[in-house]
């Protein structure tokens, strides 16, 4: 089932469709900075959990974010689970810079 993920950014999220279909399968809203692109909140309809669509939806979105030089906050637990489980994605995690000082 091949799976068509675009960036809808008028709406601040990914939106996946099921190839041949027009209605959305899922989405993955977000916040982007120049720097940083935070991912809060990810969601699939019932009839297509478990085929591939929150995948889709994480690896086209982090593979954009790499391409756009922009760090990555994942504050949705879908996608902060998708990186755990993809150490290959984990070096775009923000991470904070700030030191505290006595």
């Amino acid at each position: 089932m091949p799976v068509e993920v675009s960036d809808v950014p008028e709406a601040k999220r990914y939106e996946a469709r099921v190839e041949g279909e027009s209605k959305v399968a899922g989405i993955a809203d977000y916040i982007r900075t120049a720097e940083l692109v935070a991912f809060v909140h990810t969601e699939v309809e019932a009839e297509y959990e478990g085929r591939g669509v929150g995948s889709a939806l994480v690896r086209k979105a982090l593979d954009e974010a790499r391409a756009a030089n922009l760090r990555v906050l994942a504050t949705c637990p879908f996608f902060a689970g998708w990186i755990s489980r993809h150490p290959e994605y984990q070096d775009l995690l923000y991470q904070s810079r700030s030191s505290v000082s006595d």
